[in-house]
């Protein structure tokens, strides 16, 4: 009789266990939105490793209409197609550059729609309430 499992014990580790897998997915979820869209040293656009000291994109944005933000960390190459971009959706852009056609201007929309659902996503009541649990 000395061998009796306590039923609440076992009840107290299920529910610790869980907590705990729940803690790591909840952990991970974070880690994984900021490690992989929000690097500081890769383009946000091409993956494509960029140097930490300036930002190519800042010298862009000179160059470029002073009003033009860009609020994302770009490589000197998708800088510039950001800002040829922005421009043809304005209505000018640099027409000698003729491969950036329609579906040129499509793909840039839809990677931009996609950082927008991204950016949504962050600032929403249930991943702020998910951020604030994890302090």
């Amino acid at each position: 009789m000395a061998d009796v499992i306590s039923l609440n014990k076992k009840i107290q580790l299920s529910k610790e266990k869980t907590a705990e897998m729940m803690l790591r997915r909840k952990v991970l979820a974070v880690q994984k939105l900021f490690q992989c869209s929000h690097c500081a040293i890769k383009c946000e656009k091409c993956g494509i490793q960029i140097g930490t000291q300036t930002c190519p994109a800042e010298t862009n944005r000179q160059q470029a209409d002073m009003n033009l933000r860009i609020p994302y960390r770009f490589c000197e190459s998708c800088s510039e197609e950001y800002i040829d971009y922005i421009e043809r959706l304005k209505g000018s852009g640099d027409k000698d550059c003729y491969w950036r056609n329609d579906d040129w201007l499509e793909s840039w929309g839809k990677w931009a729609d996609y950082r927008s659902s991204i950016d949504r996503y962050t600032k929403s009541k249930e991943f702020l309430q998910l951020l604030h649990e994890l302090k």
